[in-house]
């Protein structure tokens, strides 16, 4: 598996915020946070690549948002945040080593936090970061690879995975206030005891998952899964994710 991340930018606490107050970040603490990331990351088994192409951008940390990985096809995001826009280009030298790349171009925009990969699905939220447009840009780009592009409105929240990801056995751990079920029948589907609870990453079989949901790590176990937590709080006040943080795909696609 590969995992790209970036370095924190020293500028991170000037970066986005959507639907959080704003609160002091530690740079230092960041910088800690993240390479326990990473640490995790290799412990997994993952080859991880942090850049620092990116530094002088506010967010460039959530390096999740920057492009959407396939087994045959990267495509380049085109950001809903002007202040982002830049970040994409930076990632694409990294990419272009494992995969051909296409673009989605302004003005449609999706960020790569906002897509869910679920088997041969794309479960792709509308948010306040991806549009319509940039839906059916990805749709036309994924189509001949065999994928299926669901949209799911999102609200109250910054992206998809903010309220949806999968476990290992394809259920959704749902923050069913903040997206449309409706959208996703067909899945089964796990509610969350905690607000941000539903944000998780999958390393093989374990589920990793932020060391301040404590109820929601609890409940995962009971359903039978690994599952490792780890602190990123310094990232969380910046409305991030432990999906953010990387971007993870093997390194050789599958026809799959």
């Amino acid at each position: 598996m590969i995992a790209i991340t970036h370095v924190p930018s020293p500028k991170t606490e000037l970066g986005q915020r959507t639907f959080v107050e704003r609160n002091p970040i530690e740079h230092e603490r960041a910088l800690r946070q993240h390479d326990e990331y990473c640490q995790m990351l290799r412990k997994f088994g993952a080859e991880v690549q942090t850049l620092s192409v990116n530094l002088d951008l506010p967010d460039c940390v959530f390096v999740e948002d920057t492009a959407i990985v396939l087994d045959e096809v990267a495509v380049l995001a085109s950001m809903g945040a002007e202040s982002r826009r830049a970040e994409p280009a930076g990632i694409e030298m990294a990419l272009r080593k494992y995969r051909e790349i296409h673009r989605v171009e302004l003005p449609a925009t999706i960020e790569g936090g906002d897509v869910l990969r679920v088997g041969r699905k794309l479960l792709v939220g509308s948010s306040s970061r991806t549009n319509r447009a940039g839906v059916k840009a990805l749709h036309s780009m994924v189509r001949p690879y065999g994928y299926e592009v669901v949209t799911v409105p999102v609200r109250d929240c910054l992206h998809l995975k903010t309220a949806c990801t999968a476990l290992p056995d394809q259920r959704l751990l749902v923050n069913r206030a903040w997206l449309d079920t409706e959208a996703l029948r067909g899945f089964e589907l796990v509610p969350v005891p905690e607000p941000w609870g539903a944000n998780v990453a999958l390393l093989g079989a374990t589920v990793c998952i932020a060391a301040h949901n404590e109820q929601t790590a609890g409940m995962i176990r009971e359903l039978g899964f690994e599952v490792r937590t780890i602190d990123i709080s310094e990232f969380a006040k910046a409305e991030g994710g432990i999906t953010c943080l990387s971007i993870l795909f093997e390194e050789s696609g599958s026809s799959r």
